[in-house]
């Protein structure tokens, strides 16, 4: 039987462990900083990062946001030694349940294209794959990369 998950905002107390999770899962890139990630998300009304405990541990995690129009989801994680237990499943529906409270009527999310596992998770859950294409742009001067996210 899969434990109970238990969902809420981060606190300045989670911050490390979170990164920790974040690094473990394998969703951290050097450029990116995860700290600075979390703390912008907490900035204001408008996204936070919602924190799953089982058992009292840190177990699975997801950035949400929005832009008024779409939601937004990052950083979606779940602890390697809790996989297989549905808690991706249930912050999906935090995140979702988050953005509903907000208005927010449509979900976006990005998954590297070699992510098969993950974009076959998503699917299970009913997300489909949008015919889009995505630009980037460094706003610090940095050279423009192909494929770095």
């Amino acid at each position: 039987m899969a434990p109970a998950l238990t969902i809420s905002d981060i606190t300045d107390a989670d911050v490390p462990a979170i990164i920790a999770l974040w690094q473990r899962c394998g969703l951290t890139r050097p450029w990116n900083d995860p700290a600075a990630d979390i703390a912008l998300a907490r900035r204001g009304d408008d996204s936070t990062v919602l924190v799953g405990r089982a058992a009292g541990a840190i177990a699975a995690s997801a950035m949400v946001g929005h832009d008024g129009h779409r939601g937004w989801v990052y950083y979606v994680s779940v602890d390697p030694d809790h996989r297989g237990q549905d808690l991706g499943r249930a912050i999906m529906a935090a995140a979702e349940d988050w953005l509903r409270a907000r208005g927010i009527a449509k979900l976006m999310l990005m998954v590297r294209g070699d992510n098969t596992k993950v974009q076959e998770f998503y699917q299970a859950l009913d997300y489909a794959v949008q015919d889009s294409v995505v630009f980037s742009k460094w706003l610090d001067g940095r050279p423009p990369t192909p494929g770095m996210t």
